[in-house]
């Protein structure tokens, strides 16, 4: 019995070629942006609401880090 051909998913490049018609990523040097023109906005709230769980991450990864900056609590 004949096989099927396999028909494969196109990858994220090509998705993204297809989309902009041209092909990714782009040729040459990306473009130069005038960081004079750059501006920046603080606008986060007052506080910032932080879950145990997000706590407990950072100080799995950054216990020695913070003790180091902090000391030992």
């Amino acid at each position: 019995m004949p096989r099927k051909p396999r028909h494969n998913e196109p990858t994220a490049s090509e998705q993204i070629e297809k989309l902009l018609g041209e092909p990714w990523p782009f040729r040459g040097r990306p473009p130069r942006h005038d960081v004079e023109q750059w501006r920046v906005i603080d606008d986060w709230p007052e506080q910032i609401p932080v879950t145990d769980a997000e706590i407990a991450v950072f100080e799995a990864w950054f216990g020695d880090v913070f003790d180091e900056l902090f000391g030992p609590v």
